[in-house]
């Protein structure tokens, strides 16, 4: 059996180069799924250099930008057709998730379908926002728990590890959202089927280089994503 991390890029070619060693040097078993969209940056060229030097890097290219949520779902797809698969990992490129909670977190999966990363319980917190924005993920967070149900303190955390079992559950074709919102849906899809949750605490670094692909869109989308998840769930009774 294998454990998978699921690593979406756009324009992080300063970022690859160091987060993929870490990685490796701290899971050396693990296996690395890249999924770029087309980065105009030549993030792929850096994944495949690196390719000559870990065996267990793979790189899967999509012709257009799509989004996160588009990103993931083919991400996913192409790894679960294997029925050796684990632990399927959801991660960011920009440093913010640091490998070094890998170990922790796949210890902890070991007695939970999913486990996140997160920020917003004891332990946990942000460096290196800007305060509105603190505030504004803070409360999203609180308004998606409340909406929803969902026993989970950081719902747009993108930092998580998840049962293969229990993803293959998940029907992607129904999944219409995209960007942060998507992260919400997924756990939402997955809280709906059974999973369990557990959180461990992470320092949460603002990206070192790169830029932040938070826009007014993705605030919006994130906004309505509650509801409609709730919504839709409502009418499927």
């Amino acid at each position: 059996m294998k454990d998978v991390i699921v690593i979406p890029t756009y324009n992080e070619r300063e970022n690859v180069g160091t987060i993929i060693p870490l990685i490796f040097k701290i899971a050396p078993e693990v296996s690395v799924l890249v999924v770029d969209d087309s980065s105009p940056d030549g993030t792929a060229s850096i994944i495949i250099e690196l390719q000559k030097q870990y065996k267990n890097l793979f790189l899967l290219s999509q012709p257009v930008k799509n989004g996160l949520g588009s990103a993931y779902i083919n991400g996913f797809s192409h790894i679960l057709k294997e029925q050796n698969i684990r632990k399927v990992v959801m991660m960011d490129a920009d440093l913010s998730h640091d490998p070094k909670y890998l170990p922790q977190m796949f210890e902890e999966g070991k007695n939970y379908s999913i486990v996140i990363g997160s920020r917003y319980i004891n332990g946990g917190k942000t460096i290196g926002w800007e305060y509105w924005r603190k505030i504004l993920s803070f409360l999203g967070n609180l308004y998606c728990r409340v909406i929803t149900g969902m026993p989970v303190h950081d719902c747009t955390g993108g930092f998580n590890v998840i049962s293969a079992d229990l993803l293959r559950k998940i029907d992607f074709s129904k999944i219409d959202m995209s960007g942060y919102a998507f992260i919400m849906e997924i756990k939402y899809l997955l809280y709906k089927a059974g999973g369990t949750f557990f959180e461990v605490p992470i320092i949460f670094k603002n990206r070192l280089g790169g830029e932040s692909k938070i826009s007014s869109h993705i605030i919006s989308e994130g906004i309505l994503a509650p509801w409609k998840m709730r919504w839709k769930n409502t009418k499927k009774k």
